[in-house]
């Protein structure tokens, strides 16, 4: 199980032992940072964000220098080469002689994955437009598994825009390897794409698509909940109609599981209320938080300074 040199492009790309060695990785970090403080020392990550972030970009950033290691890069596309119209390929071949390991976003499905062909050194996918985002999907996984002690046995609800929503994609693929019912709740405009769907039968997982939180919420261990956009509405009032069923606040929450945990792979606008936030059922923060642990792990696996 090498993961030295290896780019973390899709979750599809690892078995479910993988997965699990990553996370136990970022376990053993999580309780002790301090042991891998210079795991890094000397190396370089260059972070090539052609799309907004906060979370992702800082938390790697975050991550390389709390191993010992340096970070550099850009977060607006608009002050590089790429406005003069140089291709991802030259960027890649030019970027990886200045670093050890790149990680970026894009907008475009499969930059990635183009950049990882090219590149000599690893590439970690830090999200590439409504394909995957296999990095949040470890986080993720590591919060469920921290909160609720393992993997298996959990009702998980996806709630929100579940077409565009890389996340929920990579996650419930994931969630695939283990023994979890799903529920994908969601307008009609924004359910689950057919293929993925066809994907999770095909791997005989239990799940079902609903419209309505309410009839499920008593039943959810875990609720994801994403944004409904606005830009995916051409008329303003259908999104009025739409965001209010999809909108958890505090009295929403009445009749659910006691036990409930809220992820949100963040940012939020109007989908989940504040007054949610310091309820036991809140986990989006730990969620953020937790970014560095896993992050941590990933670099120093690829790397090689972790089997």
């Amino acid at each position: 199980m090498s993961f030295k040199n290896r780019s973390i492009i899709s979750m599809r790309d690892f078995t479910k032992e993988e997965i699990l060695h990553v996370l136990d990785v970022a376990s053993m970090i999580d309780e002790n940072p301090k042991e891998y403080s210079h795991m890094m020392d000397g190396k370089i990550m260059a972070t090539l964000f052609y799309e907004p972030s906060t979370r992702t970009r800082l938390s790697f950033e975050s991550a390389m220098m709390r191993l010992g290691g340096n970070a550099m890069g850009f977060a607006d596309p608009a002050m590089t080469s790429a406005k003069k119209g140089e291709s991802l390929a030259d960027s890649i071949k030019i970027i990886e002689s200045y670093s050890d390991i790149i990680v970026i976003r894009a907008r475009i499905e499969g930059a990635a994955r183009l950049a990882s062909n090219i590149a000599k050194i690893p590439i970690i996918n830090g999200g590439d437009g409504a394909n995957q985002h296999p990095t949040q999907t470890f986080l993720d996984l590591y919060t469920i598994r921290k909160s609720k002690g393992k993997l298996d046995g959990h009702t998980i609800g996806f709630m929100g825009d579940l077409k565009y929503g890389r996340t929920v994609h990579s996650l419930a693929y994931a969630l695939s390897f283990f023994d979890t019912k799903m529920f994908f709740i969601s307008p009609p405009d924004l359910r689950m794409p057919d293929d993925h769907l066809d994907e999770l039968k095909e791997k005989k997982v239990d799940f079902t698509e609903v419209l309505n939180f309410e009839k499920v919420k008593h039943e959810l261990d875990v609720l994801y909940v994403t944004r409904i956009q606005r830009e995916r509405f051409g008329d303003e009032l259908d999104y009025e109609k739409v965001k209010q069923g999809y909108f958890i606040n505090r009295a929403f929450l009445q009749g659910c599981n006691k036990e409930l945990g809220i992820l949100h792979p963040l940012p939020r606008v109007d989908e989940l209320s504040t007054d949610v936030d310091d309820t036991p059922y809140a986990k989006y923060f730990e969620q953020a938080a937790n970014g560095i642990p896993v992050r941590m792990a990933l670099i120093c696996l690829t790397m090689g300074a972790i089997q």
